[in-house]
């Protein structure tokens, strides 16, 4: 998976989104485009666009969604503290991928909402609706859930959506199906010890479960590496001890289910991770 999927694309003439604390906006409102410049270099955490992720074996997507304030168009966008894409165009390129690879599946995790009212709710309920129609799979229990399982029913898409809307649409699974828990440091030792401790204590059974292999920069972190970004500042220095955690995984019911980190292609991250896969053939039990 990828922490900020859409991130590859910040869009810096756009406004600040509106989740964000007032000191960035009013250092935005100060310093103008130099500002979001700067902020571009720590809020862009993947560097592909959709199509290469999944050329790159990609099949978990981190989303957040937003409208933008003043907006006549009333469109939906990805945002990560500036704008992204318009939500329908990436959701289309996945499509694309997805129609011309039929047995392939993708997780698409909508887990924040930002300025959004019921209707923008069933705008994008109906743009998914639209665009993939009946790849979608239904929500059921998710030890029922095996690739054998989707592909007699031609099911490609699995949809998470992090708001009570998911109860009033079957092809909507709930947020808490995917619990994805964030470590918040900057610290990869402190990283590697919570990823081990929610490990420990695991996916109630019949949900997914997301490890987020992923450092998050404090205020002190952006100020002194504000020229060189997150990727220089902080995830090409942590690699080496991130991906030592992951080898060391086991999947199935009490291990990993789905890693994230940002930059998927550093490194060998993506068939590191793929590679965990074939521990389950390997007589074990935990087979889910």
């Amino acid at each position: 998976g990828s922490h900020d999927s859409f991130s590859f694309y910040i869009d810096e003439a756009s406004p600040v989104g509106p989740e964000q604390p007032e000191t960035v906006q009013n250092f935005v409102s100060v310093f103008g485009t130099v500002a979001k410049k700067l902020m571009r270099k720590w809020l862009a955490t993947q560097t592909m666009n959709f199509t290469s992720q999944l050329g790159a074996g990609i099949r978990y997507f981190d989303l957040r969604i937003s409208t933008k304030p003043r907006d006549p168009d009333n469109e939906l966008y990805f945002a990560h503290g500036l704008f992204s894409a318009k939500v329908k165009e990436g959701l289309e390129e996945i499509n694309a991928f997805l129609t011309d690879h039929p047995k392939e599946v993708v997780f698409l995790d909508f887990n924040h909402f930002y300025g959004m009212q019921k209707y923008h709710h069933e705008k994008l309920v109906q743009m998914l609706k639209d665009i993939y129609g009946n790849k979608m799979c239904p929500a059921i229990f998710a030890h029922e859930v095996s690739l054998q399982y989707l592909w007699e029913k031609e099911y490609q898409v699995l949809v998470f959506y992090h708001s009570p809307v998911a109860l009033e649409v079957p092809f909507l699974w709930p947020g808490q199906m995917m619990p994805a828990p964030w470590a918040n440091t900057t610290d990869p030792e402190k990283l590697i010890q919570f990823l081990q401790a929610s490990i420990t204590e695991r996916r109630k059974k019949g949900s997914f479960f997301v490890s987020q292999v992923v450092l998050t920069p404090k205020a002190s972190t952006v100020v002194k590496g504000v020229a060189s970004g997150l990727r220089e500042t902080i995830t090409e220095r942590a690699l080496p001890a991130m991906m030592q955690w992951i080898r060391t995984q086991k999947p199935g019911e009490s291990g990993v289910n789905i890693i994230t980190a940002d930059f998927v292609e550093l490194g060998d991250f993506v068939s590191t991770v793929i590679k965990l896969n074939y521990a389950l053939d390997e007589g074990e039990d935990d087979t889910t």
